[in-house]
């Protein structure tokens, strides 16, 4: 709505995981790297973990656009509440297994077909679950048995779990050791500091059409990683709100005041934030 206003030729702050828009900070760099890293040496399991927003199914985007340019055989589970069956018949669909994808039998004989069709050309396999902190014990106990299977030279199968910190916790959990064992490599995203934020929105811009943002000032970028809590998908609706206002307000400059009105819209919540707000609006009132 507003990128003709702001000669922008694609919308900067879409929250939709878009590889195109991947701002490769320090951490999230490490991350992609090491994530293609165990799927080439054949770690078996990865576990990537992060708070809500902090931007983990963009990178797997990235990841199945790496493993699709290297023709890697994926599935991507992005359903994590399944019973052992259908998480079975889904993993069917995605490898597009010829056989009955109701019968767990067939389906294990025909992956494990694949996998040894694949290991014996040196090739690899990769399943991906995304939201796994909501897998059933069940479905995470057929996921650690699929990760048995291996050949002399690694595991045949590479699986990612992707979720927040809840998985972490859960993998500490003593039901959980024989899986806890078995991971070769942990990847943990952070929100950003105040400078990744101001230097992933002016990422965003650029990659939008506009090579040297004047939308934001430094000061206006320091309040909106604190509001925010540096947190990149919170981020992009803020932004997003902000040049909408301004948009609308006709200025190509966001100022604090639109920032005030884009937080109560957005009922944003960061420490000290509604007392910040009494003391600029007055308690009495």
């Amino acid at each position: 709505m507003y990128k003709a206003f702001f000669g922008l030729n694609s919308s900067p702050f879409n929250l939709s995981p878009d590889p195109s828009f991947f701002y490769r900070s320090e951490q999230h760099g490490e991350a992609l790297s090491s994530l293609i890293y165990g799927v080439q040496s054949r770690k078996g399991f990865i576990v990537l973990t992060g708070e809500v927003g902090t931007g983990k199914t963009t990178m797997l985007e990235c990841l199945r656009d790496h493993l699709t340019a290297h023709k890697t055989p994926f599935a991507f589970l992005f359903n994590s509440r399944l019973t052992p069956d259908q998480f079975f018949e889904m993993l069917a669909y995605d490898f597009d297994l010829q056989c009955d994808r109701r019968s767990k039998t067939e389906v294990l004989q025909t992956l494990n077909a694949l996998l040894i069709e694949r290991a014996n050309n040196n090739q690899t396999t990769v399943l991906i679950v995304d939201e796994a902190q909501n897998l059933d014990w069940a479905v995470l106990e057929e996921i650690r048995l699929l990760g048995n299977l291996e050949n002399r030279r690694g595991k045949m199968l590479q699986i990612i779990l992707s979720g927040q910190p809840e998985l972490g916790k859960r993998l500490e959990e003593p039901e959980y050791r024989q899986l806890k064992q078995r991971i070769a490599l942990r990847c943990k995203l952070k929100p950003f500091d105040p400078l990744e934020a101001a230097n992933y929105v002016g990422s965003r811009l650029t990659r939008a059409g506009m090579m040297n943002q004047t939308v934001f000032s430094l000061e206006l970028l320091t309040e909106i990683h604190r509001r925010t809590l540096g947190i990149p998908r919170l981020i992009n609706s803020v932004c997003d709100n902000l040049m909408l206002t301004a948009f609308a307000m006709e200025s190509h400059v966001a100022t604090m005041e639109m920032l005030e009105e884009v937080s109560r819209d957005l009922h944003l919540e960061w420490p000290g934030g509604h007392r910040h707000w009494l003391e600029e609006h007055g308690a009495a009132n």
